[in-house]
């Protein structure tokens, strides 16, 4: 799989279309390392010139500004602006939500302005441009329900592109009782995935997976390598890993053009 860095492309005296910001999860968590590779390789189907930071890409500092750690934030934030300016870098793409937010909305007040794309949204602009196909019958009419992830949601008003992506799979698809504006959080945002649980009678992600377990679904789809996590544990936790599959939607995209 062939990845160019930032340093590699300078070294030839190219500047990619697009940096993609890879995120902590997609780069150390086992699980979201394959989300990665999905959207690495629906990339390369697309054509798309791209390059990640490699070594030099350092934590977006989410989770330290909302666990309250505002100058870790500053700090992790200035040393990343110093270094995407240097490569001159105008467009960033993440399959993280949380490094979406917080480059597109936190980091200009710091100097670093870039146009930033969630990966749904790159996805479907690659669409438009008539640069990607979507496959529909490898997944068809598998019953299917979205979980909303916060900070792509509600922080940033983005429902309807990762449900006109899912539409284009064939698939049968559920919404869950709560959705959009309305969803629930799968318990790991605002640093929240980092710490025990607060007393109570059921855990959030618990509780969000039965909301998803109402639709009956065959695969429980999202778009954040956080909530991937959650819903997977939360599955475990009733015994359904067998009959539900968690997927991100780079993942169902690449599965069904069989990459």
């Amino acid at each position: 799989m062939n990845v160019p860095t930032m340093a590699d492309m300078m070294a030839q005296g190219k500047q990619p279309e697009v940096l993609f910001w890879v995120g902590a999860a997609g780069s150390y968590d086992d699980r979201a390392k394959k989300i990665t590779k999905a959207f690495v390789k629906i990339l390369h189907q697309a054509g798309v010139d791209f390059a990640v930071l490699g070594t030099e890409e350092s934590s977006t500092g989410d989770a330290a500004k909302r666990a309250g750690n505002e100058f870790l934030f500053q700090m992790q934030a200035m040393t990343n602006i110093e270094i995407l300016n240097a490569y001159e870098v105008k467009t960033i793409v993440t399959c993280d939500p949380h490094s979406f937010n917080t480059l597109k909305n936190e980091y200009p007040g710091l100097g670093g302005n870039y146009e930033v794309y969630h990966h749904t949204q790159y996805i479907s602009k690659l669409i438009k441009e008539g640069r990607l196909e979507v496959g529909n019958d490898v997944l068809r009419n598998k019953r299917l329900t979205f979980h909303d992830p916060c900070y792509l949601g509600r922080a940033n008003d983005v429902y309807e592109t990762p449900r006109e992506l899912i539409r284009r799979l064939g698939v049968k698809m559920t919404e869950m009782k709560r959705h959009k504006s309305t969803a629930l959080c799968c318990g790991a945002g605002g640093a929240q995935m980092f710490k025990e649980p607060e007393k109570g009678n059921m855990d959030i992600n618990i509780l969000r997976t039965e909301d998803a377990l109402e639709t009956k679904p065959q695969i429980i789809a999202t778009g954040c390598p956080y909530c991937n996590t959650m819903m997977t544990d939360g599955v475990k936790f009733k015994e359904k890993e067998d009959q539900i599959e968690v997927k991100d939607i780079a993942e169902l995209i690449a599965e069904a053009n069989q990459l």
